[in-house]
């Protein structure tokens, strides 16, 4: 049995990338905070900002699986939370998104590896990172800054398990800007919260935004092909 977990997986990015999975004969869970119709693979219902309930998830899902071959785990969730500048924010607001973007992946790895200590077999976690974390953004603070705080997870993980003789491997992707609920949100907001809107409006116009269905195949390419060392950090518009 080939196992993919997956937060997030109720739409945009997620979604895609457990369509793909199941499609190539994995058994998928999707952890997400609402559940979509039409769609063969697991999902728990769950409020990920809980870290407790995130926990929950991941040890339920654990629960139900046995003779697995291979097992990932991909920290897909996110939110852009509150655009605008520091200083014009919502302290709750703040709170709430560096728990979903940063705490959240931080408590599913540490339940991840905890779970896959015995297990032989293939074992990766695949963070979801962006391009944010890397080049600053004026209205983004929030988002840019859990971003950089999951590479930096998935460097320290790395580091830590390839110090094992049966470690998880450990990488992140930036999947390029990508046509989803979350771009069409970032064109909505003025430019004095987000001075690069025009910037990502121009994107749709041109179109020039990749599909979830594109992005889903990269990343499923990348993560079975085992072309990336552990602690990779890669952009999928330069594979």
């Amino acid at each position: 049995m080939n196992v993919l977990i997956i937060t997030g997986g109720s739409n945009g990015i997620g979604k895609a990338i457990a369509q793909k999975y199941f499609s190539e004969g994995y058994t998928v869970f999707s952890i997400s905070r609402s559940k979509v119709s039409g769609v063969a693979y697991q999902q728990l219902q769950t409020d990920l900002s809980n870290t407790q309930n995130a926990v929950n998830a991941i040890h339920s899902i654990f629960s139900n699986i046995n003779s697995v071959s291979s097992i990932t785990l991909i920290n897909n969730a996110g939110s852009l939370g509150e655009i605008n500048t520091l200083g014009n924010l919502s302290p709750e607001k703040i709170q709430q998104t560096i728990k979903l973007n940063t705490t959240t992946p931080l408590v599913l790895t540490n339940a991840f590896i905890r779970l896959t200590k015995n297990l032989t077999c293939k074992k990766q976690i695949i963070n979801i990172s962006s391009g944010a974390a890397i080049k600053p953004y004026a209205g983004w603070s929030v988002y840019c800054s859990s971003k950089a705080a999951i590479d930096m997870i998935t460097k320290t993980t790395a580091l830590e398990q390839s110090e094992l003789i049966n470690g998880v491997k450990c990488i992140a992707i930036y999947p390029g800007v990508v046509d989803t609920n979350m771009q069409t949100a970032i064109r909505k907001t003025t430019e004095a919260e987000f001075k690069s809107v025009q910037r990502f409006r121009e994107l749709k116009e041109k179109n020039e935004l990749f599909s979830t269905k594109f992005v889903a195949n990269k990343i499923y390419h990348l993560a079975v092909s085992d072309i990336l060392h552990n602690g990779t950090i890669i952009d999928v518009r330069k594979f």
